[in-house]
């Protein structure tokens, strides 16, 4: 590990992805930052995303883990109000590969498909599967 000056939270938590990941996620810190992270997470099986890798960039910003790690944007909620320092990054990428497996409509990213996935939930998860076979397959 690169970065000497890294709280030894962050080295631990970094040690644990890389030696016992957890299923279906992959994390690893760039050799240049040790605070960023380049993240695959698979569908979850029997989910519209089965299928499909997802390719996220995680930041452990200087407060950590007073603040929650930064994801761009994904509406979860102990990325916003409910984070606390208790939590790690696992907790975090587990958090994120279960919403791909019970999409929440109430706390949606996107208007647009929150109402769609209410008001005919079939085809939005039909929807869904397609543009996992499109813009997720072997990403």
């Amino acid at each position: 590990m690169a970065n000497s000056n890294l709280p030894r939270r962050i080295i631990k938590e970094t040690q644990r992805l890389l030696s016992e990941p957890a299923p279906g996620i992959s994390a690893s810190p760039s050799e240049e930052n040790m605070r960023y992270f380049n993240v695959m997470i698979l569908g979850p099986s029997q989910s519209p995303y089965e299928g499909g890798a997802f390719k996220l960039e995680l930041f452990l910003p200087e407060e950590y883990p007073m603040a929650p790690p930064k994801l761009g944007r994904i509406c979860l909620d102990i990325l916003k109000d409910k984070w606390s320092p208790a939590l790690q990054i696992r907790t975090v990428l587990l958090s994120i590969q279960a919403l791909l497996s019970a999409p929440n409509p109430d706390d949606p990213l996107a208007d647009n498909v929150a109402k769609h996935w209410k008001a005919n939930e079939a085809e939005a998860v039909e929807t869904a599967k397609e543009w996992t076979r499109v813009y997720a397959s072997g990403a």
